[in-house]
């Protein structure tokens, strides 16, 4: 049995290997789909799969990690976790559930220390269709200029503007402008692209390869940044379906919280990557949860992410200055301490023994 603490790591090609070295101990069918660019360190970069249970099972549990690249370094400590947890394993294969572990749906932005993929595409709302007029938002073009300014660190001019706009229209707004996803700003905070990324369209061939047999299917996406630190709030991950979130509630409890009644700390999003699900398997009766766990306040893991994003438009920057960039934005999805370690790794846990149960 691995340590709490040694089931994390600090970078991307020491999950990987982890993952794979965790995966292949427990012997699991390990597949994985190559990242056409290097990760920071050089590293060949890949979505990886591990599937535990026979590939023709009816019931199916999809537990996934770094949607959002940074916060692949929690996700991917509960996965490297749970293949090492005996008494889980048994509970999934005793009730008949096969589980399905994707390491690293967004690889890119995981080596490189940031939430977006290599095309600067936040991946939960690139899942539109974009044969269609895409979702306009122009409470964030009000602000796309507050949010990145010319200068890093921000002057105070840009400060003192970014907070009268708070005084006028108050922080949840600023979050709902901001975090609800755009598609008009390529440079962007929470940019949805114009496009499908190339992790959309992996997610998708994974879903068609390994759920194609499943009748029923369960999904836990490991998220982080929003909320109260080591509190993994529990978000509807869903069509807006009063069955679906019935059977979420029954499974996860009713503080199952939803984008749609506003009783989520996200706001309304769209474009999410639960999409995929009803696009590539529409034979499954699908009950989904993001499991989002807190770290800093929400103003710190904005501006962690307004230096992230002046960064990118700024290559050239001082080293110095590029390296506190990304020390802050690790920073603001990763706690790197054992006590928050152990909070996660509890509540996900929990919440997977859960989903087997309602599974079956």
């Amino acid at each position: 049995m691995i340590g709490v603490a040694q089931a994390f790591s600090s970078s991307y090609r020491d999950a990987r290997a982890k993952f794979l070295e965790g995966a292949a101990r427990a012997g699991l069918a390990i597949a994985s789909l190559a990242h056409p660019l290097p990760g920071r360190e050089g590293e060949a970069l890949a979505l990886d799969t591990a599937r535990d249970g026979p590939p023709d099972a009816e019931r199916l549990l999809i537990v996934t990690s770094a949607c959002h690249g940074v916060e692949g370094h929690c996700g991917s400590g509960v996965q490297v976790f749970a293949l090492h947890d005996a008494e889980w394993r048994a509970k999934a294969q005793a009730a008949g559930v096969a589980v399905l572990y994707v390491h690293a749906l967004n690889p890119y932005g995981f080596s490189w220390t940031r939430r977006v993929t290599q095309e600067n595409v936040d991946l939960n709302r690139n899942f539109q269709d974009f044969a269609q007029p895409l979702p306009d938002n122009p409470a964030y073009a009000e602000v796309h200029g507050l949010m990145l300014p010319a200068e890093w660190p921000p002057t105070d001019a840009n400060r003192a503007a970014v907070a009268a706009h708070v005084a006028r229209h108050g922080a949840a707004a600023l979050q709902s402008a901001v975090s609800r996803g755009q598609h008009s700003f390529a440079d962007g905070l929470f940019y949805g692209g114009t496009g499908p990324t190339w992790s959309n369209r992996a997610w998708r061939e994974v879903l068609r390869r390994e759920a194609g047999r499943a009748r029923l299917l369960a999904w836990i996406d490991l998220h982080t940044g929003l909320g109260p630190s080591g509190m993994g709030e529990r978000i509807f991950a869903c069509r807006d379906d009063a069955a679906a979130l019935a059977r979420a509630r029954a499974w996860w409890g009713t503080g199952v919280t939803s984008i749609y009644d506003g009783s989520s700390t996200s706001a309304f999003l769209t474009g999410m990557a639960f999409n995929a699900v009803y696009d590539e398997c529409p034979h499954a009766e699908y009950t989904g949860l993001a499991l989002e766990y807190g770290t800093v306040p929400f103003e710190e893991v904005i501006e962690a992410l307004r230096g992230d994003h002046w960064l990118h438009r700024h290559p050239d920057a001082p080293p110095a200055l590029a390296e506190q960039i990304r020390a802050r934005l690790l920073a603001a999805f990763y706690t790197d301490t054992d006590a928050w370690k152990g909070q996660v790794i509890s509540q996900a846990r929990q919440a997977m023994f859960q989903a087997v149960d309602g599974l079956t």
